[in-house]
């Protein structure tokens, strides 16, 4: 190793030399032989033998006597090099299994995107490890491995994973191949949540909405929950938003397959056929749904454009408002053309199409090819919005909150804000609750801005998993199915938490011990019922009636099925109270009120009536057994009311009577 000998006296100038470098301590021979220009001739430096040229040198802390500047390790510049080289390979990788996996259509396909995450995750790319972590958890690719997840996750959160710590969190607050804590559980979420991550923003707003192990605090959830809602209005301005498919596995079976949220693959080819027979609406249908992937079918621009292609030429205006969108917004089929959009919303809008009015309204409001007019947008709106388009509702909203070419005026934006809402437009929602957060327009209410941001939070991406959940539960793989399904209810998705609930009861999940299955059950049941689910509050009466998950207790039940009763008019809860009210059990016993809950029940749904007759035939049939089979006098005295009839002396005239009746036997009796 060769050797540069330093003058003690230049040694500060050395170290004032290197720190001002863009490398400290682990020099290339370049800038160090800038060093030692500074200090010849007071010192020698030598050749390193082994390599024949300028080695790389490091600074030594020595200082006095000893050498003071050695060579490092020759290959530490071709390891930094290397590294270097490592993570810029890692990150291609990565990039280019995102696209894969964005555009993938195939389950082959997606297996192909995974593998290039698993070699950009060998090149140490944290991103990669974390999808590769996420599809172990959730079984993604192939088979689900729950602790090899966990391993990995860890490894993340020591790196500062935001996404790695939410996920640890979710599987501690469930107890999922790890012990089941929810102080740890909030630990990994507060970390999460300030490292950046969405998802543990969230499922802290939720927790300190409802108090969940939390003392309850509108405002921090506000905090929360404006944050994600942020995150999520920047990407419905970019037409970005995600449609949300949730299907509630507790339908009746018969139903699932035919749900209202998931159109079946037959009647989809059944569509088809429709539709390549000339039927207009089914075209425009079928258009619509390919535009933005919704009943579970994918996201296809060119299918798309053929179907608002075949129905436009037939001369549908809602077909020629969706071209001009479509060319508007530009995509794959249809790249952005302002000249082309605005035509097609001019047929439209000649028709009278609510669409095309709106769709020339935003044309003139962002000048897309014609110069900014607020008057001429302004125009349009109104028109589209007198015609009940929500978007166009929400435009309006939108002018007179901002400024827009109108004078400001918060009531007029709050009124159109409102009328789009009604509809579910995404950004009307979020607007309100800005108004409702700060007090603009209207009183200050910090719970309405809560449940208001709460609903557009809920149009994140992470709401994907709800098609993944159902699917995978159709497929048959429960665990992957219930894992999906938790971390969405533990976001506060009311459906994901009574179907979370639904696959812990069944007890055909194995990523829990039994004995967790109904008490968490009976958890996640509680969570939907406070959102206003009525099934799930009758759902807690049975556990208390039956005591899964808990101890028998029959006022408690009494108090949810009344609750369920009168809150929601449900004929079940008032079916189940009757038959409390008849037996006596949690309540006193009260068979006229029996009877009137059972009609009741009859009454508000027709699926009740079978069973309700046959509850009042039971209930009849036991009370005449018990008439005959306990007759007894003082029963019979009680149900003819003596008291009323002959006063409350009857006793005494009775004993008279007896006596009046042994008297004549006496007199009569033989000799």
């Amino acid at each position: 190793m060769s050797v540069i000998w330093m003058n003690p006296w230049k040694e500060e100038t050395a170290r004032s030399h290197i720190r001002q470098s863009s490398e400290y301590r682990i020099l290339p021979a370049q800038i160090f032989l800038q060093v030692l220009n500074a200090l010849s001739p007071h010192c020698c430096l030598h050749l390193d033998p082994l390599i024949g040229q300028w080695p790389p040198y490091v600074i030594s802390p020595s200082f006095y006597g000893t050498p003071t500047l050695q060579t490092g390790d020759s290959d530490s510049y071709v390891r930094r090099q290397a590294k270097k080289n490592q993570t810029e390979e890692g990150n291609r990788l990565y990039e280019l299994g995102t696209k894969m996996l964005n555009q993938s259509k195939s389950q082959k396909q997606k297996e192909e995107a995974y593998l290039f995450f698993a070699r950009a995750a060998d090149k140490g790319n944290l991103n990669a490890m974390e999808k590769m972590a996420d599809a172990m958890l959730f079984g993604d690719l192939r088979a689900q491995n729950i602790s090899a997840a966990i391993n990995l996750y860890e490894s993340l959160a020591k790196e500062g994973s935001h996404t790695a710590q939410n996920a640890l969190g979710f599987l501690s607050s469930y107890g999922i191949g790890m012990e089941y804590n929810q102080a740890k559980a909030l630990v990994y979420y507060t970390f999460g949540s300030a490292g950046g991550s969405m998802m543990s923003q969230m499922i802290l707003g939720y927790r300190y909405l409802s108090g969940i192990n939390v003392l309850q605090n509108c405002e921090v959830a506000l905090t929360h929950y404006k944050n994600v809602a942020n995150y999520i209005a920047d990407k419905l301005e970019k037409n970005e938003g995600v449609p949300v498919e949730k299907v509630r596995l507790t339908e009746r079976l018969e139903n699932l397959s035919s749900n209202s949220e998931i159109l079946d693959w037959d009647v989809y080819q059944y569509y088809k056929f429709l539709a390549e027979r000339g039927d207009i609406q089914i075209q425009v249908s079928l258009g619509q749904l390919h535009l933005i992937g919704r009943k579970g079918l994918e996201q296809d621009y060119y299918k798309a454009l053929y179907y608002f292609l075949k129905a436009a030429k037939a001369g549908s205006a809602n077909a020629m408002a969706f071209l001009g969108k479509m060319y508007l917004e530009g995509n794959p089929a249809a790249p952005q053309n302002n000249v082309t959009a605005f035509k097609y919303f001019s047929m439209a809008a000649n028709k009278g199409n609510a669409i095309g009015l709106h769709g020339l309204g935003l044309i003139y409001f962002h000048g897309k090819g014609v110069p900014v007019n607020y008057v001429e947008a302004l125009k349009f709106f109104q028109k589209a919005a007198e015609k009940g388009w929500p978007n166009a509702q929400f435009q309006l909203g939108f002018m007179y909150y901002s400024g827009s070419g109108v004078w400001k005026d918060y009531k007029l934006a709050f009124k159109y804000f409102y009328l789009a809402s009604q509809s579910g437009q995404p950004l009307a929602i979020y607007y309100l609750a800005e108004m409702y957060a700060t007090g603009t327009g209207v009183l200050r209410s910090c719970r309405t801005a809560v449940e208001l941001y709460k609903g557009v939070c809920e149009l994140g991406c992470w709401a994907e998993k709800f098609l993944t959940a159902y699917f995978a539960y159709k497929d048959g793989d429960i665990n992957s199915s219930l894992v999906q399904y938790a971390l969405l209810a533990e976001m506060g998705y009311e459906v994901a938490q009574s179907n979370s609930a639904f696959i812990l009861e069944s007890k055909k999940a194995t990523i829990l011990k039994k004995e967790q299955m109904y008490p968490m059950a009976l958890l996640l049941w509680h969570r939907a019922a406070v959102q206003g689910n009525a099934f799930a509050r009758i759902k807690i009466g049975d556990y208390h009636y039956y005591g899964y998950g808990t101890k028998k207790d029959y006022q408690t039940a009494v108090t949810h099925y009344s609750i369920a009763v009168d809150k929601y008019h449900n004929a079940q809860a008032m079916f189940n109270l009757a038959y409390m009210y008849e037996h006596g059990l949690g309540i006193s016993k009260d068979i006229h009120l029996a009877r009137r809950l059972y009609d009741l029940a009859a009454e508000t749904s027709p699926d009740a009536h079978i069973p309700v007759f046959l509850a009042l035939l039971k209930l009849e049939t036991m009370h005449l057994i018990k008439d005959i089979v306990y007759f007894k006098f003082n029963v019979r005295w009680k149900w003819l009311k003596l008291d009323n009839t002959l006063g409350s002396y009857w006793d005494i005239f009775m004993i008279v009577v007896i006596m009046v009746m042994l008297l004549l036997l006496l007199r009569n009796r033989p000799d």
